[in-house]
């Protein structure tokens, strides 16, 4: 038997300056379910449910809550109609206890201005244990993983009597065991009734999860489809509106000169004796556990962090790397895996993102200048196809995927020929996917080399030429694409 609406939102128009981003969009939620929204980056995905959540106004439909027709005024309303948001970028305050973090602006008191403590605790227990999670609620909060944060904003959400939870990209930063906690919790919730809007770009975690699916391309509705009626290669054909005949393009690579060595690096406590080296031609992934030090590999080459010991050769010649600007001026990038707080400043433009490690190019006596900015941007746009109204634009106001692009294009525009992508399809549609991996190849075969640091072992295994995994810190093998498996990698990785 068919379980009734809770939600109904019907011909759902939405457009910012110069921009449509929702045009007659219609979306139903059922009671105790897991709807999936789907499509590409810039589909319209986030803008519908910051339309739920009261961050955006709609422009134009109608919004049903149990039948009866809302106006969702601003967050604080949403979260008394019983619509709770877990973002992708978790809303916690670090220092505070867990309990403190549920209850933030709502704690009990024993009298006015005086929090009883006691029952504020408790109620934050009884919260997470209802959840099964075995997390003390008075445990400070930057001291809890990433997936034990995700639930005590779901706890957080539940303190308010959230009845639909809209959980954006729960799992980009989860390890595979966190996952399978997450959507244990998932379970629990749907048997309480709760309705759960699912947004996310990891395909097969619809299929483990969801019970129907709802496609949106370019803004537009495509359709509904019960989960177990439609295959996942269907579901690509929808979203992107053509045949992607490989999802990992990898073309053969044809490795050449040694561009890149590192010996004995050293951070201590951080990273132990890393021996590696880069090809000009190949992609060299790096596999590991969260916290096994391939983030901070990274950042020590581009010398984003100091090293203790070790020596970095760059074209057969040691070099001393103190600071970003001396890895730039080298030839090396990073793209971060943290793009919004570390690759970009999202109150600057497009094109001043684009341009920002290239200054130097633009200027003439100190002075910057916009035309030959502008002439040196547009075809690098072109090319990877940055959705966005005008050069101008604010990097804030583009979708994950297109920010995405914004630093593959500042660095594209940079001539860099060593680049350590960390994490760089995470978040991201798989049409996007795609065409970074696409472009990834085209650097390669102009002779770049890339490290390819992921959490996504099939896109390490399929698009790799050699895999160094790390464990703790530590180089624990080197694999070639032929001998490397998905079993031995987790085996190095786990440190088995």
């Amino acid at each position: 038997m068919e379980k009734p609406s809770v939600l109904e939102m019907r011909r759902i128009r939405k457009t910012f300056p110069g921009v449509v981003a929702l045009d007659d969009v219609c979306f139903d939620l059922r009671t105790g379910e897991v709807h999936v929204l789907l499509g590409e980056n810039g589909a319209g995905k986030s803008t519908l449910v910051k339309l739920l959540s009261g961050a955006h106004q709609k422009t134009g439909g109608q919004i049903f809550l149990n039948g009866r027709e809302v106006e969702i005024r601003n967050p604080r309303h949403a979260q008394e109609q019983g619509i709770g948001i877990i973002y992708q970028e978790l809303n916690l305050v670090p220092h505070l206890s867990a309990a403190e973090n549920i209850f933030l602006g709502r704690e009990p008191t024993h009298s006015p201005g005086i929090i009883d403590n006691k029952k504020l605790l408790d109620s934050a227990q009884d919260l997470l244990g209802g959840l099964g999670m075995d997390i003390p609620a008075s445990s400070p909060v930057k001291d809890l993983g990433v997936a034990q944060q995700q639930m005590i904003e779901v706890a957080k959400a539940l303190s308010l009597d959230a009845k639909i939870l809209i959980m954006d990209e729960p799992t980009s930063a989860l390890t595979q065991q966190e996952i399978r906690e997450l959507f244990s919790t998932v379970r629990r919730l749907k048997q309480r009734d709760v309705s759960i809007i699912y947004i996310s770009h990891r395909l097969e975690e619809l299929f483990e999860i969801g019970d129907r699916v709802t496609i949106l391309r370019d803004g537009k509705y495509v359709g509904t489809y019960a989960v177990n009626q439609i295959s996942q290669t269907e579901l690509i054909r929808l979203m992107v509106n053509r045949d992607l005949k490989e999802q990992y393009p990898k073309e053969k690579s044809t490795t050449r000169v040694e561009i890149l060595r590192v010996e004995g690096l050293n951070r201590n406590g951080i990273l132990n004796h890393i021996d590696f080296s880069l090809h000009a031609g190949e992609i060299l992934g790096i596999a590991g556990l969260m916290g096994s030090g391939r983030t901070e590999l990274a950042r020590a080459v581009f010398g984003a962090d100091p090293i203790d010991a070790g020596r970095i050769y760059v074209r057969g010649q040691l070099r001393q790397i103190h600071s970003p600007r001396d890895a730039i001026r080298l030839g090396i990038a990073l793209l971060t895996e943290d793009r919004k707080t570390q690759g970009l400043i999202l109150n600057l433009s497009v094109k001043d993102n684009i341009c920002l490690p290239s200054l130097d190019r633009f200027c003439r006596m100190g002075v910057v200048s916009p035309a030959k900015e502008e002439q040196a941007v547009e075809p690098v746009i072109r090319e990877l196809r940055i959705k966005t109204p005008s050069l101008d634009q604010r990097v804030s106001h583009l979708s994950g995927g297109n920010q995405q692009k914004v630093v593959m294009s500042k660095w594209l525009l940079s001539k860099a020929d060593i680049l350590f992508f960390d994490e760089p399809t995470r978040g991201i549609d798989v049409g996007s996917k795609v065409e970074i991996y696409q472009w990834m190849n085209r650097l390669t075969a102009e002779g770049a080399g890339i490290v390819l640091i992921s959490s996504e072992l099939p896109e390490i295994l399929a698009m790799s030429d050699r895999i160094m995994v790390m464990h703790q810190g530590r180089l624990a093998k080197e694999l070639s694409r032929e001998e490397a498996t998905q079993e031995i990698i987790l085996r190095h990785a786990l440190g088995t």
